[in-house]
């Protein structure tokens, strides 16, 4: 993933994404018997209920961590349902990296952020300059 900090490692036998090493915020299920491939994710308060009750066959609560606000997306999808929506799980996995990221990680992601928004701004600037 294409966030600052993040390490991939097993856990419970399955790909995991953790902050550090330490916090985890993402992980893959295909071990629960139910012959569904799926990934699971931290979520702010709310957002597992709305995503369930607006798509019952994408989004699901996840045993042992859906307790937590975890939600589970399922990878899957075929037929009437269609394929998942990507962009929209990996804004999702964005926001499960900001639920459990540290506060100066979440401060250094959005400083980032905001220089790559004015760098342009700050060329535009120095080319309309006249020069003297």
């Amino acid at each position: 993933m294409a966030l600052p900090h993040v390490v991939e490692r097993s856990s419970h036998g399955e790909a995991a994404w953790f902050i550090d090493g330490k916090r985890s915020f993402a992980t893959m299920s295909d071990h629960h018997h139910d012959d569904r491939l799926s990934v699971c994710f931290a979520a702010e308060l709310g957002v597992q209920d709305a995503l369930i009750a607006a798509g019952p066959s994408r989004f699901f609560r996840p045993p042992y961590v859906g307790g937590r606000g975890w939600v589970g997306a399922y990878l899957d999808l075929e037929g009437s349902e269609g394929p998942p929506d990507w962009d929209l799980l990996a804004q999702l996995l964005e926001d499960a990296w900001h639920c459990v990221a540290p506060t100066r990680l979440r401060a250094e992601l959005q400083s980032h952020a905001q220089g790559r928004r004015r760098a342009p701004t700050s060329r535009q600037s120095t080319k309309n300059r006249s020069t003297p």
